[in-house]
């Protein structure tokens, strides 16, 4: 095993007993593992359950949790009742992430546990991620960061463990797919879940479903652009969405990307659905 998951382990232990904010995604599953080989039932994986998780990512952590023998809590939070979130403003992440670092902190203390932890890594700190914020005024620890791990050695220390998760797309809160500005409701992210949903089980890897009101803008991997040059496919991708309430579905020539609605504003998204009017 890599020199970075010994350290990994190393500063785990010193922790003596923490709390690992559990999604399934790459990051927080290598870190969930990597608590439990150092710390054992001194590790605990929390898993917060909301609007703004995909069924299926709640689906996976509990099996993983399952087959890993990690202790697994669901913690559910209201996402939406949070003050400010629902309108969505520029900050709507910091207030998300205070809020449920906050109760997850309040359930570590309940378990008698020393720590919270998150799996930010070295990459992330390239990225506009304003939710990291909340996560040190909390003193919540990152040791994937810590340990100066990056996503590429995440996902090879994960495949030489055999996590399932090692080549796993990246993932991210369903609150991303909307402009920043645009009012989130259950039902628009119902419908956000859903589409991804359809895509992921037509084997579109990959994906996002930005949601600009009446129209749906998919980014895809350059595999999954190629495959709708296909006709019957891309006709059946334009019925699925179109029955789930969107007006118009168009394909971003660009193609996924982290953070593309990082700056983004109403504005822009009125003038991308007065386009297609």
């Amino acid at each position: 095993m890599s020199g970075g998951y010994e350290q990994l382990l190393g500063q785990l232990l010193e922790l003596g007993s923490v709390a690992v904010a559990f999604s399934g995604g790459v990051d927080s599953t290598l870190l969930a593992r990597a608590a439990r080989d150092a710390l054992g039932e001194r590790a605990v994986a929390v898993t917060v359950r909301s609007c703004f998780v995909p069924a299926r990512e709640l689906e996976a952590a509990a099996a993983f949790c399952t087959a890993e023998g990690i202790r697994h809590i669901l913690l559910d939070v209201d996402t939406l009742a949070i003050p400010g979130v629902a309108d969505n403003p520029p900050e709507r992440c910091y207030l998300c992430k205070k809020a449920i670092f906050t109760q997850i902190t309040e359930t570590a203390r309940s378990l008698g546990l020393q720590w919270v932890s998150e799996g930010s890594n070295l990459d992330d700190l390239g990225d506009y991620r304003p939710g990291m914020r909340a996560i040190r005024e909390l003193g919540v620890r990152s040791p994937l960061l810590e340990a100066g791990l990056g996503k590429n050695e995440i996902r090879g220390i994960s495949y030489k463990l055999g996590l399932p998760t090692w080549d796993k797309p990246a993932m991210a809160c369903l609150a991303t797919r909307f402009v920043t500005g645009q009012p989130i409701t259950t039902a628009d992210l119902a419908r956000v879940e859903a589409a991804e949903d359809w895509l992921a089980a037509q084997g579109f890897r990959q994906l996002r479903v930005r949601d600009h009101g009446n129209l749906a803008r998919l980014e895809l991997e350059e595999a999954g652009m190629a495959r709708l040059r296909d006709p019957a496919l891309a006709a059946a991708v334009n019925k699925a969405l179109r029955g789930l309430g969107y007006r118009w579905v168009t394909v971003d020539l660009e193609g996924y990307r982290m953070g593309s609605m990082n700056n983004a504003d109403m504005g822009e998204c009125h003038e991308i659905q007065h386009r297609f009017i």
